[in-house]
């Protein structure tokens, strides 16, 4: 999650969007306690999750410990996702563009069918702060999206809707990579986005349980979620409008989305809801060099994991 800081630097796109990026088109298991839905989704199991935070964490330790913008650790993480996407069927375009004098690059991946009339988007920043590798800011949301998309290939998930992944570059220089790449849909390819679903920093290890308040479809979709596995939830404000949904919102698309807390205080009200230290922040190592594997709740990370592959499920079918 990128700094809440005025005056960033803007991208100067350089690069144009491949085909299926401005025509927005392209040929062609919850737990028990749940609730039900059409075409129920499957669990993504933690441990596959994790698996890929330890090769974010082995890419960064290998690019001089980290994996921002602009640097080899950044690339080497598209290269990573975009390896798996590949090898498990999907049609995958990767974007360049240009922030502060350095290449930046999004991976975009569609899942092949469904109508491209009405697409359900899911995505997060891939991109770290300098200080660190980025393990659950925002290698979380990174994983776990990466996890439901494959996931979407082993089942051979058949969606009423088309299904597409996104993984931004450059999200903390002041969400650069989504934006432009909002910026080069047309207005009528906006409108064909039914819903973008942003995952931003969803395994914090003092972690609350807070969804967007955004589009109410969206929002209920996730709150029944958690409802149904017996976990309180409150409205995310602390990142509100400083993630890759932004853009997607001021464009007039749905967006929603997941939080597990980043630099604020977790409250004794909210111990008491969730469990954790009072008093301390949600995550203590946000953009710092201890936010490496170490630094995950696997129960927050398993947990919203499984509702963004809910919310993917329901959404989409």
């Amino acid at each position: 999650m990128k700094l809440s800081v005025p005056g960033r630097a803007t991208a100067a796109a350089v690069v144009a969007a491949a085909t299926l990026l401005t025509t927005g088109s392209i040929a062609g298991a919850a737990p028990a306690s749940a609730p039900e839905t059409a075409a129920a989704a499957p669990d993504l199991p933690v441990a596959s999750v994790k698996a890929h935070l330890t090769q974010f964490q082995s890419i960064a330790a290998a690019n001089g410990g980290n994996r921002a913008h602009g640097r080899a650790g950044y690339k080497a993480s598209v290269d990573y996702v975009k390896a798996k996407l590949d090898a498990a069927g999907f049609t995958t375009t990767v974007q360049q563009f240009t922030s502060g004098g350095l290449t930046g690059y999004n991976l975009i991946a569609d899942w092949p069918g469904g109508d491209t009339n009405q697409v359900i988007m899911a995505g997060s920043h891939l991109d770290s702060v300098a200080s660190g590798a980025g393990i659950n800011d925002n290698g979380s949301g990174s994983a776990a999206v990466l996890e439901a998309a494959l996931t979407v290939a082993r089942t051979n998930y058949q969606p009423t809707k088309h299904l597409r992944f996104a993984w931004w570059g450059a999200e903390e220089r002041g969400l650069v990579g989504s934006r432009y790449y909002v910026n080069n849909l047309s207005s009528a390819n906006r409108a064909r986005i039914s819903g973008y679903l942003n995952f931003d920093m969803i395994g914090s290890p003092n972690p609350g349980y807070f969804v967007y308040d955004d589009d109410p479809a969206i929002e209920k979709t996730f709150k029944d979620y958690f409802a149904g596995i017996g976990v309180a939830t409150e409205i995310e404000t602390e990142g509100d409008g400083r993630s890759d949904h932004a853009p997607f919102k001021s464009a007039g698309v749905p967006v929603g989305g997941l939080f597990t807390g980043a630099s604020r205080a977790k409250t004794a009200a909210q111990v008491t809801k969730w469990g954790g230290t009072a008093g301390q922040a949600f995550d203590r190592c946000y953009h710092s060099s201890c936010d490496t594997t170490s630094n995950i709740n696997d129960t927050a990370l398993d947990r919203n994991s499984d509702a963004l592959a809910y919310a993917v499920w329901e959404l989409s079918s």
